[in-house]
């Protein structure tokens, strides 16, 4: 069998345990792959996407990391590398922590200048800019100010997105109102849900909240 023979059965032997979700068996496939062709481009990232699935977050980078090296204008790249150190900043300590965020916010800002649409980065960021003190970087002003991009690309991210900035600050009843406006609008199981969460976590009405994914429900 030829070398490219060879590489393409792996390949898609490799893809199809990670579509069904058998990380374990992929993983050793696509690492024999990269033995070969050390630049493959899916296989490096199929391999970041497992360490992440393991949640082993600093084994993902250096994959990651060699995808923007490889090709710095694609910002799925970037996405995946900045949510890959903001998951390994969130699970160290608050001074390694607080290093790291900089670098984080560079590359979720990165990817949307590559991808002006990119609906994840913006999301991301908006949720390190409501959850850092001020001091350090914090800023409710610039979370709304990505929520408000978010709206132009997409008027349902962008109601829930200002929604979830309003639910953090405890301001329920705000937070309910750009829901209702999700709901209105997309009418999708994601705004049901959010809004029921809030009913039945923030607001203590459980029976409102019940009532309303029945009424979703009904609905499909």
């Amino acid at each position: 069998m030829s070398f490219t023979s060879w590489s393409q059965s792996n390949f898609e032997k490799a893809e199809i345990y990670f579509k069904a979700k058998k990380y374990s068996q992929a993983k050793p496939l696509f690492e024999k792959i990269l033995e070969q062709n050390p630049d493959d481009l899916k296989s490096i990232e199929y391999l970041g996407d497992i360490a992440c699935h393991f949640k082993s977050w600093q084994t993902a980078l250096p994959y990651y990391n060699k995808l923007k090296k490889i090709k710095p204008t694609e910002a799925e790249y970037s996405y995946k590398y900045g949510g890959a150190l903001g998951m390994l900043a969130k699970e160290s300590n608050k001074f390694k922590a607080l290093s790291m965020i900089g670098d984080v916010k560079a590359e979720f800002s990165r990817t949307i200048s590559l991808n002006p649409k990119h609906i994840g980065a913006r999301w991301a960021l908006i949720e390190i800019y409501i959850q850092l003190p001020g001091f350090v970087g914090g800023s409710e002003r610039k979370a709304i100010q990505y929520s408000e991009e978010l709206s132009k690309i997409s008027a349902v991210d962008g109601y829930l997105s200002r929604g979830h900035i309003e639910e953090y600050f405890k301001r329920y009843d705000q937070a309910e109102k750009q829901y209702k406006m999700a709901i209105e609008i997309g009418n999708s199981k994601v705004s049901y849900q959010k809004l029921a969460d809030l009913y039945k976590y923030k607001m203590n009405q459980p029976d409102r909240a019940k009532k309303l994914l029945e009424t979703f429900k009904e609905k499909k």
